[in-house]
């Protein structure tokens, strides 16, 4: 039996981990060792927008001792990624030579989208998650920059929200009047409060929350005051609240020494109840569930996924186009069109695979077009296309890296718009990128000429590729003579993106 042993690296805002596992066919995934280094870069990034040599120095020491770890270890494969805490450090570039110079460590910064999926991953591995997002839940991850979270409705991901509130970011932000005022966790109970209510107001109208699936450092020393939990290892929230207000007025000493902490004086721990108890108050669901894993246990995930050395159950592709639904309904532009649109869109692309050598990730993407291509009519009916692309850009969706949501939006774009020369978005993709988007624009662009009058006249519809025209075979009881009509307007850029002509056939029906 095969055992490939792999190390996941995290650098996180004030702490830095290594984790070494063995992955195999029969035990999957089994965690043998898990080291943690505290060293506080969040202080200079999100105070000071630098980190400084002190702490690159530190880090630098930390990564050399994982170093010895995973030669030791004789690891067959390694990653190394950076947080939330380097995405906006002016100096970010020269730390990560540093580090590759000094450590031969390649660390890559994740985007939030890349972070928040691998922590998603870490969770669908686990039996308990799945029965519990079926019932309606919220995961909040709680990082020392930011956190995320997202709402599950039977089973699949409605929206995920980034809100930079970290336990280390709300510490720096009130750094300066903890020593002013006798009660510092109510100026923090303030901070958290308005995000919160943000929060609320928008996305938990008619939200049912029965689990609230919490990642996050502190919260695993939380939970371990409960002796007492239900059978599938959930918490009563009413009973962690009531824990966390015995708490609420504790010094940071007290806190410390109750959870048995290694720094007594740790300054994290204070704003760490409030947040977490204002949490559980605001969405208000009646268990909460600590599964234990953190961004660690996401990175192996990953890999063992992407090397096939491990199958997912949950489907990750229903959660994109759920999200994307979502967000469509939320700016009035989901409708039976942009159904009728993205099965067009999807039986053109099975037709194309030959020619466009595209495959399943494009094809989710152009489906996720397909349904986010009206939703700027809510902000503006004349610049529709700029106002989708903008929405979509600003909007995370689980499962789609920030990559991705570039080429969505850019699709959507050049849907309504005239492609531009790779020279005037080189900035904002690479060539690959470009021609992704050209082809899923081309696409798209024919599928939405099909439905031009919003009615879906068109019915069994079926295309192949016939040398070099692409035959799209409809039938429909009424008169298609707008759609065929304007169709060749759009029919210009397939043919000049793909070499092919796209032609519409109609089948009588009698």
């Amino acid at each position: 039996m095969k055992i490939t042993t792999f190390a996941a690296i995290y650098i996180g805002s004030y702490e830095v981990s290594l984790k070494v596992f063995e992955i195999s066919a029969k035990q999957k995934i089994r965690s043998i060792d898990y080291v943690r280094s505290h060293v506080e870069l969040g202080k200079d990034a999100f105070g000071k927008g630098v980190i400084g040599y002190e702490l690159v120095e530190e880090l630098c020491l930390i990564l050399k001792e994982f170093r010895t770890i995973m030669d030791g270890y004789k690891v067959d494969a390694y990653e190394a990624f950076a947080g939330n805490v380097f995405r906006n450090v002016g100096n970010a570039l020269f730390i990560l030579d540093q580090i590759r110079l000094r450590t031969k460590i390649e660390v890559t910064v994740l985007s939030n989208s890349e972070h928040r999926l691998m922590d998603y991953k870490s969770l669908a591995v686990l039996p308990k998650f799945e029965k519990m997002i079926q019932k309606g839940a919220a995961v909040v991850n709680v990082g020392g920059g930011s956190m995320q979270i997202t709402l599950f409705r039977k089973g699949t991901a409605i929206t995920t929200q980034h809100i930079e509130l970290g336990i280390m970011r709300i510490r720096e932000k009130l750094t300066k009047i903890a020593n002013m005022v006798s009660h510092y966790e109510t100026q923090i109970q303030e901070l958290i409060d308005k995000e919160l209510d943000i929060f609320k107001r928008i996305y938990l109208k008619g939200s049912e929350i029965k689990y609230i699936i919490v990642m996050g450092d502190y919260i695993g020393d939380m939970a371990k005051g409960f002796s007492k939990k239900e059978e599938d290892g959930t918490i009563e929230t009413e009973r962690f609240i009531k824990l966390l207000n015995k708490w609420y007025k504790k010094s940071t000493e007290e806190l410390s020494l109750e959870l048995n902490l290694a720094n007594e004086h740790d300054p994290l721990i204070l704003p760490s109840v409030v947040l977490y108890k204002r949490l559980s108050e605001e969405l208000n669901a009646k268990y909460i569930w600590v599964p234990g894993v953190n961004i660690c246990d996401g990175i192996v995930c990953d890999y063992a996924g992407k090397n096939r050395m491990i199958y997912f159950e949950h489907d990750f592709e229903e959660d994109v186009l759920a999200a994307a639904r979502n967000l469509a309904e939320r700016y009035q532009g989901y409708s039976s069109h942009s159904e009728a649109v993205r099965n067009m869109a999807v039986v053109i692309f099975d037709a194309m695979k030959k020619v466009h050598g595209m495959g399943k990730r494009e094809r989710l993407l152009l489906q996720v077009a397909a349904i986010l291509h009206d939703c700027g009519r809510y902000v503006s009916l004349i610049n529709q296309s700029e106002c989708s692309y903008q929405i979509i850009l600003a909007t995370e969706i689980i499962g789609m890296t920030h990559v991705e949501r570039e080429i969505v939006a850019s699709a959507v774009k050049y849907n309504s718009q005239p492609l531009q020369p790779y020279s005037s978005v080189s900035g904002s993709m690479d060539q690959e990128g470009y021609m992704v988007v050209s082809k899923l624009a081309a696409i798209l662009k024919i599928a939405n000429a099909m439905d031009r009058s919003h009615r879906q006249k068109f019915k069994n519809i079926k295309a192949s590729l016939q040398g070099r025209e692409l035959v799209i075979t409809v039938e429909s009881p009424e008169s298609i003579v707008l759609e065929k009509g304007l169709f060749p307007d759009y029919a210009n850029s397939f043919e000049e993106v793909f070499s092919v002509k796209p032609r519409i056939r109609e089948k009588k029906v009698f």
